[in-house]
This record gives structure tokens, C-alpha cells and sequence, in this order.
């Protein structure tokens, strides 16, 4: 064996080896879906905004994107601005592929409203005057997937495809965008079927050393009705389906509720299951900490995203991270002044879906939240009294 044999063995028992999938041809390729989620506006924000946080917000995006996966991707590569899923094997149905494009825009979307709503903070003001929002690439062909080290990397002419396809001659920067490589596994009733609610159009772009690649693409405005948000007299406007609250009058004043609820040090006496929290000390009660939580048998990540106060009302937000079952969902606290020493205080649990295929699944873990909010409220409720007046005797 020469000296350059030996390097290439080297190299390849550095990473582990790939079982080559049963659907693989002679050249080792393999049929795969190939998504893209891309945030458009990025450069610009990054560029003009002048805002140290701004790098701080896209990696937030980056995470609400990669947790609002529902058909188990794989992500190959993150790019700045976009994230490259890939999926081996057959495509997915169209009517799922439309429920995960609708399930990310939504949630990005709804992220960077509760940024925007928080009209006191340095990112609230940066974010004016640049509309981030966000497109998706599909495609479906074959490739090659090489293990390098640690890293899977795919390679292939259709990977060239879906990323040249970010560029393309469409007019406006939020939409879907579906090639006829991904089309043409569906049936023309189905496509049409899962895009009912909006209007698919049909575009065209020449490649160098490519070619001409034909896709369908339709606007993802429309969904812009489902956001969650508020109108004139707050009333919510919007889709509110997915979510569980529980309210509960509690017999301290609001602001020393919101002491007890932001301190994570006391999450352990009032909410169910946490064992212990770890967070860093330095930066516990701002805006933008996070703080682990070690939950029955697992972990589950907080951050603290927003806060707002009047003479009778306070909000305080919090984003719930690698929850397996409810990705991407935030956590309301909703504290309102009864008296000077009472208060009506809210839990609200916002999530974008359940993360399980069977109905009664999802109904069993409605019910199960539903349930640890209720008595998250009567703990919280006893811990709020006993601090402040002392355990009754």
C-alpha cells in the first residue's frame, strides 16, 4: 500500500464508515429531500442595524427553524442565513411537506413579533424598519453522502440544484418554492390539494452548466392571518387553538408574583418535576438569560424573552427549548393587579404543534400539560404566600 493509500485510510477511520442505504445505485447515490428554510433580509439587518445583539437574534431564528422540524431532517449545513435539512430515502407527501413549511414560517414569524412587541429593548428598535422574514427551498433528487470526520456532507448535482435555487427570479421574499424534481413524485390532485389556501404559480431559471430548472412556487403572505398577535382593545387576533392556560388569584401584590415567578432559584418549590436548575448567577434577572431545568428524567431549556409592566398588568415571556414533545413554545406569565395585595396571575402555554403522529398521543399530552400547569398555578400560589407571610400554622 503506497503513502497516499495510507493517508486515504487514515482519513476514513478518523470518521465512521456509512452503510450504504439499500435504495443506493452503482455510483452509491441515493434519493433524498433536499429543504432549505432561508431568512430573507438577513444581510441588510446585519449590515445596517449597528446592533451588537442583532448576530445574537439570527442564532435564535437558526434555533426556532431547526426545532420547528417535524419530518425528522437531518441538518447537513448551516449557511449565515439558511439551513440545508436533508431527508434519504422516499419524499415525503406534499400534504406534510406543506404542514412544515407553514409550521416554520409561523413560528418564525411569531419569534420576531414578540422581539418587535418589546418596544423597550435595543433589538426592539434595531428591528424597525427591517422586515426579516423567511423562504423554502424544496427539492428532491439523489446524492452522495460522505462521512468526513464528525460531519455528514452531501454531494451531488441536485445539491447544487437546491442551493442555486435560493436564486431565483421570483418577485418578493417570502414564499415556498417547489422544483418539478420534488412535483413530480406528487399527483397534480394532491399538490393541489395541499395548497388550497394560497395560489401556486409556475417559474422558470437558467443555470450555467445546469440548465433550465422548472419549479411551482406560491406566497406564504396568507398565512400571515394565523399569527398570533393583538388588535385595538386586546382582543387576540389570529389563531389561538394552540394553546393551554390556567388562571388563579393569588394573595400577594403583582410585582412581588413576578419576583417569585423570574427567580429560576425557586423553580424547584413550584413547578412539577424540576429537580434542579442550572444558570449562570452573573446574569440571572435579565432579559436573554437562559437557564436549564432538570425535569423528571430529562432537561429542558428556558430563556427569558420578554417583560413588559403597567400600573396593572405585567407580561413575562419565556421560550421553551428542546421540549421533544412541544417544539418551539413559549411560556406566558400574565400577572393583572386585583388589589394592592392581590393579583390574578396567568399561565399560558403556546406550542406549534405536538410532536406525535397519533391523535390520541397528542390528546394525552394536552391533558398531561394541562394538568402540570394546574397545579404549577396552586404551588405557585402556596410558595407566593408563604414567602411573603410565612408557612400558616
Amino acid at each position: 500500500m503506497g503513502l497516499l493509500d495510507d493517508m486515504q485510510a487514515a482519513r476514513r477511520a478518523a470518521g465512521r464508515r456509512l452503510t450504504t442505504p439499500a435504495d443506493a445505485d452503482a455510483d452509491g447515490m441515493v434519493p433524498a429531500l433536499l429543504f432549505i428554510p432561508d431568512i430573507s433580509g438577513f444581510t441588510r439587518f446585519i449590515q445596517e442595524s449597528g446592533s451588537p445583539l442583532a448576530p445574537q437574534l439570527i442564532a435564535d431564528l437558526l434555533e426556532i427553524l431547526i426545532e420547528a422540524n417535524m419530518l425528522t431532517m437531518e441538518v447537513s449545513e448551516i449557511q449565515g442565513d439558511a439551513i440545508l435539512f436533508y431527508r434519504l430515502g422516499p419524499p415525503p407527501p406534499v400534504q406534510e411537506l406543506v404542514l412544515q413549511c407553514r409550521r416554520i414560517f409561523l413560528d418564525f414569524q411569531n419569534y420576531v413579533r414578540l422581539v418587535e412587541r418589546d418596544l423597550d429593548s435595543e433589538l426592539s428598535a434595531a428591528l424597525r424598519g427591517y422586515e426579516l422574514t423567511i423562504k423554502i427551498i424544496v427539492h428532491f433528487g439523489r446524492v452522495s453522502v460522505a462521512q468526513i470526520r464528525q460531519f455528514t456532507k452531501l454531494m451531488g448535482r441536485d445539491v447544487i440544484v437546491v442551493h442555486r435555487l435560493l436564486k431565483n427570479n421570483i418577485t418578493g421574499n417570502e414564499y415556498i418554492l417547489l422544483s418539478d424534481g420534488y412535483l413530480d413524485t406528487q399527483t397534480p390532485a394532491d399538490v393541489a390539494r395541499g395548497f388550497s389556501w394560497t395560489r401556486l404559480l409556475r417559474g422558470t431559471c437558467f443555470y450555467d452548466h445546469l440548465g433550465e430548472i422548472c419549479y411551482r412556487y406560491a406566497y406564504l403572505s396568507p398565512l400571515r392571518l394565523l399569527l398570533n398577535g393583538q388588535q385595538k382593545g386586546g382582543q387576540p387576533q389570529g389563531s389561538q387553538r394552540n394553546a393551554l392556560k390556567v388562571r388563579r388569584a393569588v394573595p400577594v401584590p403583582a410585582a412581588y408574583a413576578l419576583r417569585v415567578i423570574s427567580n429560576f432559584r425557586l423553580r424547584p418549590h413550584w413547578m412539577p418535576g424540576v429537580r434542579d436548575v442550572l444558570y449562570d448567577v452573573t446574569k440571572a434577572g435579565r432579559l436573554g438569560t437562559s437557564y436549564k431545568v432538570q425535569l423528571n428524567r430529562g432537561q429542558i431549556d428556558f430563556q427569558a424573552v420578554q417583560r413588559f409592566e403597567d400600573e396593572d398588568r405585567i407580561e413575562y415571556v419565556e421560550k421553551i427549548s428542546l421540549f421533544r414533545l412541544f417544539p418551539n413554545a413559549l411560556l406566558f406569565y400574565f400577572i393583572e393587579k386585583i388589589t394592592d395585595r392581590s393579583c390574578l396571575v396567568t399561565l399560558e402555554f403556546r406550542y406549534g404543534y405536538v410532536a406525535s403522529a397519533r391523535p390520541l398521543v397528542r390528546f394525552g399530552q394536552l391533558r398531561r400539560m394541562q394538568r402540570f400547569l394546574a397545579l404549577a398555578s396552586r404551588q405557585l400560589t402556596t410558595l407566593c404566600q408563604n414567602m411573603l407571610t410565612g408557612p400558616p400554622t
